[in-house]
């Protein structure tokens, strides 16, 4: 077992260094060390020696140049145990490094600043501590590399016990060194890719999809089981940030595909008047909008009375009291809202096993969307975040719709955008009818919607129908008329849409066309 006698100290995140400092001067460590972190420890009172008189050559460029010497890297990379290293080491009075401590420029919490500018992003990269860091992971079998400011307990009693680590523990923190830099290259490469793409875009030029996917994402959270008890399952990335937990249980697998869907589709309202949906298996169940949370509820609840039990409820408002109590009447999975009032969490604090979530902004579709299809393949695409406004549609039919039918078209199109194809919504001015989701036929799915709202009691007379996709056939259509609706909003671009539209006008309907769809699988 290698003794420790030697370590080189270059940290930004300062945080639990100097109790770890302690222990190293108590076991003789020797310690070798730049700018700011130098500084610390001598103040701390403990003896340190500053790299550029260890190297014998200054810092320069700004401090860009520091550590990239072979007195450093000689130091961490040479073979102990091969004659030829060590006469080389010697020749050249290069003296071994036995730990290395660094952690890097911290350039995700730069990048998270809204007003950032390309220039800071770019001088906040961290070049010598990853090349240290990954030279002294790759010499693992003789040096121990710390990254990450929790290990210094681990490490430091190994070293106030022996005077040195055990070859599993250097092999456990080499191994975290890798993933830690992987993720921070990931993170520089994510940034400066859709930095270039948008100042392609502004000069003209095309943007593409990246040439190489990279995910860079911490385990949040161990989760109890996956999609079924016999699946392992674990949540990763930043949903923490964007989601509290103010109260109940841990939330499992499919909470989070429900509530995640839950938020994308409530986001769609934001700024709008009070909003409230009720989603099931990630499809919604109904969605109302009112002067109130309250209203909104009775509307949405009011579409469909069985499924919304052991749902997701989402809202685009502080949900209050009067709502809550409402809410409180079925028993849900989750509530995801901007924020509680204090009435609201009283009533529904007694339900121990209900998750209250709160939102942290309305928007969480960042990025790009990937999706693991097997076979060690990926597919990676832009979120659907388009929406339109009465005057990005085309209105083909004789008549155009009323003040009403427009307010329905605009409120169900937001809706059948966040359910699963094929997806057919029927509508009011405020208020979900009937839901048809995930159907093999289009046909089926309005036939299904049809049903739902008979089931639930309400008539769609003067409703209107949204299709995320085109009708294929006249049928569809007919279908919709024949069930009360006297509106449609659909993509077009079927070779039969002069079939559609003049069903459409054989009965009086107004339909308008989009011109984009929202598939989804």
């Amino acid at each position: 077992m290698t003794k420790i006698r030697r370590a080189l100290i270059s940290v930004s995140d300062k945080s639990g260094l100097l109790p770890f400092v302690q222990q190293l001067s108590a076991a003789g460590v020797e310690m070798i060390s730049t700018g700011g972190t130098a500084r610390a420890i001598r103040e701390a009172g403990f003896e340190v020696i500053e790299l550029s008189d260890y190297t014998g050559f200054p810092e320069m460029l700004d401090g860009r140049v520091k550590t990239l010497h072979p007195k450093v890297h000689g130091g961490l990379l040479y073979l102990r145990d091969n004659p030829e290293h060590c006469d080389t080491v010697k020749e050249h009075a290069i003296n071994p490094i036995d730990l290395v401590v660094v952690n890097l420029y911290p350039f995700e919490a730069t990048i998270a600043k809204p007003d950032v500018t390309l220039e800071e992003a770019i001088e906040n990269i961290d070049i010598g501590g990853p090349s240290m860091l990954r030279s002294a992971a790759k010499n693992h079998q003789s040096v121990t590399v710390v990254v990450d400011p929790a290990d210094y307990q681990q490490v430091g009693e190994a070293i106030a016990q022996d005077g040195a680590t055990s070859l599993a523990l250097r092999r456990s923190l080499a191994a975290r060194v890798y993933a830690h830099t992987a993720a921070y290259d990931a993170a520089i490469a994510n940034h400066l890719q859709q930095a270039f793409d948008q100042l392609s875009e502004d000069e003209g030029a095309a943007s593409a999809t990246p040439g190489r996917v990279l995910i860079h994402a911490a385990k949040a959270q161990e989760l109890r089981y996956g999609e079924n008890p016999h699946q392992q399952a674990a949540l990763y990335g930043d949903f923490n940030r964007f989601f509290e937990q103010l109260h109940g249980k841990a939330l499992s697998y499919n909470n989070i595909l429900d509530l995640t869907a839950a938020q994308s589709l409530i986001g769609e309202f934001e700024g709008h008047a009070a909003t409230l949906a009720i989603l099931k298996h990630t499809n919604p169940c109904g969605v109302g909008q009112g002067d109130n949370l309250l209203e909104a509820w009775d509307k949405a609840f009011a579409t469909d009375k069985q499924a919304p039990f052991g749902g997701i409820i989402a809202c685009n408002a502080p949900l209050d009291g009067p709502c809550a109590q409402a809410i409180a009447g079925i028993f849900s999975e989750v509530i995801v809202a901007p924020s509680f009032t204090d009435e609201a969490m009283e009533i529904l604090g007694k339900k121990k096993n209900l998750r209250l979530i709160k939102a942290n902004q309305a928007q969480i579709q960042q990025g790009w969307q990937v999706r693991a299809v097997g076979a060690g393949s990926y597919l990676a695409q832009s979120f659907d975040q388009k929406m339109i406004d009465a005057s990005q549609v085309k209105v083909v039919t004789d008549r155009s719709p009323s003040a009403s039918e427009w307010e329905a078209l605009l409120f169900g199109w937001r809706v059948v955008k966040h359910v699963k194809s094929n997806a057919i919504v029927y509508a009011g001015s405020q208020q979900t009818l009937g839901v048809g989701a995930g159907q093999m036929s289009r046909v089926d799915a309005s036939r299904i919607a049809v049903w739902k709202a008979g089931e639930a009691g309400l008539s769609l007379d003067g409703s209107v129908v949204c299709s995320d996709a085109f009708f294929p056939f006249a049928d569809g259509l007919v279908a919709a008329a024949e069930a009360g609706a006297t509106a449609a909003i659909q993509p077009g671009g079927s070779v039969r849409d002069d079939e559609v539209i003049a069903a459409a006008n054989e009965r009086g309907l107004a339909m308008v066309m989009t011109g984009n769809r929202h598939f989804r699988h």
